[in-house]
């Protein structure tokens, strides 16, 4: 792919996203509906509430106009745009080519500004242990899990202290550093643990019950990996190692990942196997541990071959195709700029994925559509979902472009 359209095309996404001021709606949005709100029963119904959600979510109509569902701020998006925002910062300064189209240091020094301290102010309320993030919006997962708007989450929140790091690292404004770092005590202190494998699995939230998802666990141990780097606590790293030993111990022999220990999640599929190579190579290179770098290299291998096909399409399932996600091109890019794989036979299969991305998921207003199916498609423009995501995402790409 030219140089220039996919430049084009990041530029294209940056423009509409700072148009509509990073707000947006998300695929699982549709309690936020102010209709909804006002009908006593349908609020307390979960099957009520699990037909809403998954109503807006797979209605390839976009439904949110109609039904009152603001456009507003989620935190993992803000959370994704600081991190690509610093990623553009960091191009910038290596190549000033960029600056027409990406900005000029200055001006993404204000804007990374401006995300932390949006990020800071969206940080969930409730006397938690340290720093966290949630969602804003009302969130049923199956009929026996209600989150409640801004419960946080260690996925949600692992994305949002990291980012501030970054944003430390660029700024130097050691308030960002002290309040990503607080997120260790959340970790810690909030998350239920389950034992799992001679160690075990960090829960997604402070709920009770959901304690079964390896990336969520492992993105636990990420974040407590970073909070190692700053501070060297070592109970940050001893159970960052207990989470990944138990994590690496659910590796099936060919590499793969289920999504977590039930039954009902025992699919594998693509940008959740990309969280779990993240976390791990996150862990060895912010601790020094590199024990569990046949399981990065095994788990590597399958989600290479697994997930991709000849002509760039990006597949959901290592079973099947569609849907077609937009975190699953989007990922790549992040994985093969974590591990360091931007060498010649893996720059090809990324510039393969990508071409096909923004020629079949990109708007010509620049946003990215949520998801390709083989019938009619959705191609609703989700601000955390698609856009921050492929923001974040396309950043990465282009601090490895050569």
């Amino acid at each position: 792919m030219k140089f220039y359209n996919f430049i084009e095309a990041l530029a294209k996404l940056k423009v509409y996203c700072e148009q509509e001021q990073f707000k947006g709606w998300d695929p699982y949005d549709g309690l936020n509906s102010q209709v909804f709100q006002v009908i006593p029963f349908l609020k307390h119904s979960a099957i009520c509430r699990l037909i809403v959600i998954q109503g807006f979510k797979r209605f390839p109509v976009n439904l949110r106009k109609w039904a009152l569902v603001p456009k507003e701020h989620n935190a993992k998006g803000i959370g994704l745009f600081l991190s690509g925002y610093c990623n553009l910062y960091n191009a910038v300064c290596q190549d000033v080519g960029l600056t027409p189209k990406m900005g000029a240091k200055h001006d993404l020094i204000k804007r990374i500004h401006e995300l932390a301290e949006r990020l800071i102010s969206l940080q969930s309320p409730g006397g938690y242990s340290g720093a966290c993030w949630g969602y804003n919006f009302d969130w049923q997962c199956r009929r026996e899990f209600l989150f409640p708007k801004n419960t946080p989450t260690v996925v949600a929140t692992n994305f949002c202290a990291t980012a501030l790091m970054e944003a430390y690292e660029i700024t130097k404004e050691q308030k960002y550093l002290d309040i990503a770092l607080s997120a260790a005590e959340f970790v810690i202190n909030d998350l239920h643990r389950t034992p799992y494998k001679q160690g075990f699995l960090f829960s997604y939230s402070p709920l009770k019950g959901n304690n079964t998802v390896f990336n969520a666990s492992l993105l636990g141990a990420r974040l407590l990996s970073y909070c190692y780097h700053y501070t060297r606590n070592e109970r940050y790293r001893e159970l960052a190692d207990l989470s990944i030993r138990a994590c690496c111990g659910g590796q099936q022999e060919n590499g793969a990942w289920v999504y977590g220990t039930l039954p009902v999640q025992s699919w594998v599929d693509s940008f959740h196997t990309g969280y779990n190579l993240d976390a791990l190579i996150a862990y060895q290179e912010l601790t020094g541990d590199d024990k569990y770098n046949a399981y990065i290299e095994k788990g590597f291998d399958y989600y290479i071959n697994h997930f991709f096909e000849k002509d760039g399409t990006p597949k959901y399932y290592d079973n099947k195709t569609y849907p077609i996600d937009i975190h699953c091109p989007g990922q790549l890019l992040v994985t093969l700029h974590r591990l360091h794989k931007y060498n010649d036979s893996y720059r090809e299969l990324a510039e393969s994925v990508l071409t096909w991305s923004i020629s079949n998921m990109q708007d010509s207003k620049g946003y990215f559509y949520y998801q390709i199916k083989p019938g009619i498609s959705s191609k609703i423009p989700y601000m955390r979902w698609s856009n921050a995501f492929m923001f974040h995402a396309l950043s990465c790409y282009l601090l490895n472009y050569k």
